[in-house]
This record gives structure tokens, sequence and C-alpha cells, in this order.
């Protein structure tokens, strides 16, 4: 399995760290995020990855490189007349993702998650997302689970119990199938798939971080230096 990781975003609510410096850069446990997630994917076997960019971008090249030092293959994907949005971004990588179901990580969060236990696609899914229980900064959720005869889970998005997308998944290129490039935002392609009953979901009760602020940032930091991040 191939993965992406969007690193493209300008990081306004992260302003003024990220003026200077691209939000996937900012360094948490001595260590960038984004570093943190080449080293979660190079365990789990995942090797070869695109990286696509926008705002400051040759800066992540110049600090990562091939990836080579990182136990990883990288390619990037600029965005050169700005960020894409998130499907946008996608649908221009797609040449370099290939034909089968690939994974795609959002390049400011932090995650114990293992990639290595990523479900399978059964035949009709288009995607998988993994969802994390509600922060408090975000209460009401983005998406529901309800079971499927026979196991897993769909997703669905008009039920009062709902969990946070954690801006981890898994996408068939089949997914973004007659969408040209260009910006373009995920949400809409998510509801579609969800309303035809193509997109599965998983709920990670590990840990994760959605860092969109300062002070997020240095809650991290904080709990990555002390050795804890219960």
């Amino acid at each position: 399995m191939k993965a992406m990781i969007l690193a493209a975003g300008r990081g306004e609510r992260m302003r003024p760290l990220t003026d200077g410096r691209p939000k996937p850069l900012l360094e948490v446990g001595a260590r960038s995020l984004i570093e943190w997630h080449l080293a979660a994917l190079a365990r789990a076997g995942i090797r070869d990855l695109v990286i696509n960019h926008a705002w400051l971008g040759e800066y992540i090249v110049e600090a990562l490189g091939d990836g080579k030092r990182y136990g990883v293959r990288i390619q990037y994907s600029a965005e050169r007349g700005g960020a894409l949005e998130t499907a946008g971004g996608i649908i221009q990588a797609l040449p370099l993702l290939g034909l089968e179901p690939f994974l795609v990580v959002n390049g400011d969060i932090w995650t114990d998650f293992d990639f290595s236990r990523l479900p399978a696609l059964d035949e009709q899914a288009l995607g998988l997302l993994i969802l994390a229980p509600n922060p408090p900064e975000h209460p009401r959720g983005d998406f529901a689970l309800l079971a499927r005869e026979g196991g897993g889970f769909d997703i669905a998005a008009d039920r009062p119990v709902r969990y946070t997308f954690s801006g981890i998944a898994v996408y068939r290129p089949q997914f973004f199938a007659g969408h040209t490039p260009g910006r373009r935002p995920l949400l809409p392609l998510l509801l579609e798939a969800a309303a035809a009953g193509r997109l599965r979901g998983r709920l990670y009760q590990g840990l994760w971080f959605d860092i969109a602020t300062p002070e997020r940032l240095r809650e991290l930091d904080g709990r990555l230096a002390g050795g804890a991040t219960g």
C-alpha cells in the first residue's frame, strides 16, 4: 500500500508559528509532526509515500529529501498555484498513487495509531475512515458508525451519536472518479459515498491529537517531554 501525507495547508490558526515554517515541520517531542508519521509508516512497512505541499513547500522537500534516511521513498506533489484543498490535492496526486487502495494521513495530527492494523476494504467499499472520540474542541463530531450485517461499520452523517474524523483514511482511486483537477473539498465526496453505502469506518480510541493551535502544540510537546501522552 502507498500512503499520502497531506502537507499543503497554510495553518492559519497556528500563526505566527507558520509564518516562516510549514505546519507539518513544527516540532513536538524533538521531531517534526511529519517525521512522526514517516517513522510510524516505516514501522508498518508502508514505504512508498507521496507528500503534497504548497505553503513554503520547498522547506518540506529540503527537510525530508527522498526519505531514504527515514526508511521510506518520497515523491512530492507540488500545488504551485496554492493549496488545492484535501480532495483537490489527492486528485492531483493520483498518478503517483497507483491503481490500488492507498492510505491518506493529515500531516498536522499526532497519533500512536498502528498503520499495519488498517482493515482491508471490502469489494463494495470506496473508502474507510478512522474516527476518534470527540475532543473538547469538537464535541459534536463528524460522522456516526452504523453496524453492518456480517461485521464492520458504515459511515453515516445523520445520526445523533457522532465521532471525529481523525484525518486517517483509506481510499480506492475510484472514490475520486469523475472529478476534475482543481480546488475541491473532501466533505462532499465523503457524504456522497456515505449516502451510497460505500464508505466504511472504524473507531480508534488510542492517542490522537489534532494540532491546530499553538496551545495544543505546546500541550502535546509538554506531554511528550514528560513521557506522558494519556
